[in-house]
């Protein structure tokens, strides 16, 4: 979040040869009352990172929405005295170096507060240390490697929070993982499975979680193989694949690949399932691979948006503001993220006074909050992880996303 003191005085004296206008704009010691009527007021910025051109775009411009809504609620309820609410998102492409590079720009000014992001796992692991040197809060909606929250050595049982300033809405790829491994092993009673991720940070630590769950179930990996981001062309894994025997394709990964891998699966004439986590959990991987999408499935985060009622506000206000990227997929977790930390911001800035340990007291804050947000109710446990550990499952029918089924895993 940046956070700017205004006071403006405009002095405006005409004079017989023309008009002469005197701007003085306050700094944050000014003093103020921080209502409409002549005092000063507090602007805090919520910053948002997130892949808003290129790569995975479709999911990133739905988490930028979705805070940009939460922002709006909160200046037209005046939920912070003396305070208002801005959006500034900053577009880290997927890759981890502009990620970095985006989180250094809010760190280097002094009156940023707490970011939500970004949506990679592998981007986030570039901007972890930089917010925590700095005492920024970051609440990512959409990360799920486990390592970012519990530390390298998670897998062994040894959890260590690496960065208590990081927070995240999303549930971890060990939960989404070994969900879907019991899932396609006693529901779809499918017994071979072939593996594939795109070697980033994300999708390789879930797919390698789905295959170590699904084999400790009794199946079989029949083989694995991975794909570079931005592949187009995918013949030779299809030929693979469809050689494999496999009952089903587990991808580890984002939409932007496996929605062109599942048509040119399909058209080779595999007719298996793609299924993969969250990622993937966008209508654009339905419109783009059309009829070859049906029947695949994803895991994704909390419950479907669209059954909460209390999410209903929300959806009507996207759809009528145009607002865009995918609602579903995020959004309802960014507002929640964003809600989150405005809240922590009101218990820190009153009457617009912003105190000179602000970034620390609102790190604080956030771990202590909890309240029912439009997706679930929202908090975190020591390691910052979210309280809320549903998960639902989805699969492709007649041209949209339907929810198959809902649930939690117990991952250990």
């Amino acid at each position: 979040m940046i956070v700017r003191h205004r006071s403006l005085l405009i002095l405006t004296t005409v004079l017989t040869t023309g008009a002469l206008t005197l701007t003085a704009c306050g700094s944050r010691d000014d003093k103020g009352d921080g209502g409409d009527k002549g005092g000063s007021n507090t602007t805090v910025v919520i910053g948002v990172d997130a892949p808003l051109t290129g790569q995975n775009s479709a999911t990133g411009l739905g988490i930028k929405s979705g805070v940009e809504i939460a922002v709006k609620d909160a200046n037209d309820k005046k939920l912070v005295p003396g305070v208002t609410f801005e959006v500034k998102a900053l577009d880290d492409k997927a890759l981890p170096p502009t990620g970095q590079q985006n989180a250094s720009e809010l760190v280097a000014n002094k009156d940023v507060l707490g970011v939500v992001g970004p949506l990679n796992s592998g981007v986030a692991q570039t901007m972890q240390k930089v917010f925590a040197s700095a005492n920024l809060a970051e609440i990512s909606p959409s990360n799920t490697a486990p390592e970012l929250t519990q530390g390298k050595n998670w897998v062994s049982g040894t959890k260590t929070r690496p960065f208590k300033t990081y927070f995240r809405t999303a549930i971890t790829d060990e939960v989404q993982g070994g969900f879907s491994a019991d899932y396609v092993y006693k529901t779809l009673k499918k017994k071979k499975v072939f593996v594939v991720d795109d070697k980033q940070t994300y999708g390789a630590g879930l797919a390698g979680i789905f295959a170590k769950k699904f084999k400790e179930q009794g199946g079989k990996v029949v083989a694995t193989d991975h794909v570079n981001v931005g592949d187009k062309d995918f013949a030779t894994l299809v030929t693979k694949v469809k050689n494999s025997g496999a009952e089903l394709l587990y991808y580890g990964g984002q939409y932007d690949e496996s929605q062109v891998l599942t048509k040119q699966l399909k058209d080779a004439g595999a007719k298996i399932p793609l299924m993969g986590g969250d990622g993937m959990f966008t209508p654009t991987y339905i419109k783009t691979a059309g009829k070859a999408a049906e029947g695949d499935l994803v895991t994704s985060v909390g419950v479907p948006v669209d059954t909460l009622p209390a999410a209903k506000d929300f959806i009507d206000k996207y759809k009528a503001g145009k607002y865009k990227g995918d609602y579903g997929t995020y959004g309802g977790y960014s507002y929640d993220a964003a809600t989150a930390l405005i809240k922590a911001v009101g218990n820190v800035v009153k009457d617009g006074k912003v105190p000179a340990d602000a970034r620390q007291k609102v790190v604080d804050e956030v771990q202590k909050i909890s309240f029912e947000g439009i997706a679930g109710p929202v908090g975190f446990d020591e390691y910052g992880d979210t309280k809320n550990k549903q998960l639902t499952l989805y699969q492709a029918t007649k041209g949209a996303w339907k929810s198959v089924k809902t649930g939690t895993y117990n991952a250990s």
